[in-house]
């Protein structure tokens, strides 16, 4: 049985800047909840017929455990681990923009002691 407990509620990348998705994730019954993934290996952000970029491996991981995917969008994050700072922003060409307040939100959760920001601007 799918336990969407068991789902972290963010994977990003240590450090760096790098593309990122907000994703839906459904168990087979019950409430979804929002996660965010993002790496710097990734060159998109998992548009259609792009290959298996940051979507396209979330759902490859979860949807055998009986889990649904949907992307709410995209953006980049810079993740300045040394300075405690992660900023949120941009868009996916493919998917469009992500809800940033909400994405950062749960980095707030992950990271308590950072200062997490979020703008609309940017690519």
């Amino acid at each position: 049985m799918a336990e969407l407990s068991a789902v972290p509620d963010v994977e990003i990348d240590a450090d760096g800047v790098f593309k990122y998705v907000l994703l839906r994730v459904r168990p087979p019954s019950g409430a979804a909840k929002d996660v965010v993934r993002g790496y710097g290996w990734a060159e998109y952000h998992g548009e259609p017929g792009r290959g298996a970029d940051i979507y396209e491996k979330a759902a490859a991981e979860l949807e055998p455990r009986g889990f649904k995917c949907e992307c709410l969008g995209g953006g980049r994050i810079a993740h300045h681990s040394a300075e405690r700072r992660i900023h949120v922003y941009g868009y996916s060409v493919g998917f469009g923009r992500a809800k940033h307040s909400v994405s950062t939100e749960k980095l707030k959760a992950k990271y308590p002691d950072y200062e997490v920001t979020w703008a609309d601007e940017g690519y």
